[in-house]
């Protein structure tokens, strides 16, 4: 099936804990922010806007040719700034968005084109998402990542920190179930008008425990589409030690 028509809006927060000026940093001579939107409008998307919450990332995104809208910086999380966003656009209802991260300057355009079809080809669900195979018992176990576990249609039934499916009969804790778990990506793809109501949604108490945003939309009986994707995604930038990691991996790419 072709891909739906949808747009690329990424989200890109000034402030940051672990990495101040976060979208703003320099990655090969041009900001992270940029290169992560040159990446997504190398996928299918329509066009391609950073919703940023302060003017100098708007000015920088400018400066390089990205579409940039400057949002309310007091939101809370960026589904709220992304459902702002949506309304400046004056999106449509049916409308398809796909939230592509602003700290993923490797993401494969492939990978967004692939949520976006998911959810394309999915009338029932209000949203789509992404997940690889796990083949380490270590992150399995890991709570900083997050795990999906799915129906036999690809369809969300639950995700979580903790290790689940949890294996029962384990032989070895170091063991990992069959079929391997399946590790979430982040990466999202909405019909806009679920994307405009979701932040007046009441917070599921399961997404105050986990710190997981997605757990509302199945509190409140919304569906979520996975996509199973077989490759690990490309790392992200969390911390400086991941913008070098980054830095590197991008110095190390042939020109061209």
């Amino acid at each position: 099936m072709p891909t739906p028509s949808f747009t690329v809006l990424i989200p890109a927060r000034m402030a940051s804990s672990r990495l101040p000026d976060k979208p703003l940093a320099d990655i090969g001579g041009v900001p992270m922010v940029v290169r992560v939107a040159r990446q997504a409008a190398l996928s299918s998307a329509q066009t391609v806007w950073v919703a940023a919450d302060d003017e100098r990332i708007v000015q920088a995104c400018r400066a390089h040719g990205v579409q940039a809208l400057l949002t309310d910086p007091g939101h809370p999380s960026g589904s709220d700034r992304l459902a702002q966003a949506c309304r400046m656009l004056a999106l449509e209802a049916g409308a398809l968005v796909v939230n592509v991260q602003g700290d993923e300057p490797l993401i494969d355009p492939g990978l967004i084109d692939a949520v976006a079809n998911a959810l394309g080809q999915r009338p029932d669900c209000v949203m789509s998402t992404a997940a690889h195979p796990m083949a380490d018992s270590a992150s399995f176990h890991n709570p900083n990542v997050v795990k999906v576990v799915t129906d036999r249609l690809g369809t969300a039934l639950c995700f979580s920190r903790a290790p689940i499916p949890f294996w029962r009969d384990a032989p070895d804790a170091r063991m990992l179930p069959t079929p391997a778990p399946l590790r979430h990506i982040g990466i999202y793809a909405y019909r806009a008008g679920f994307l405009m109501d979701f932040p007046s949604l009441e917070p599921a108490p399961s997404e105050q425990i986990e710190s997981l945003e997605q757990l509302r939309v199945l509190w409140h009986g919304g569906r979520i589409a996975v996509h199973h994707s077989e490759s690990v995604p490309a790392p992200g930038v969390d911390t400086p030690q991941d913008l070098e990691r980054v830095r590197a991996l991008v110095a190390a790419k042939p020109a061209g």
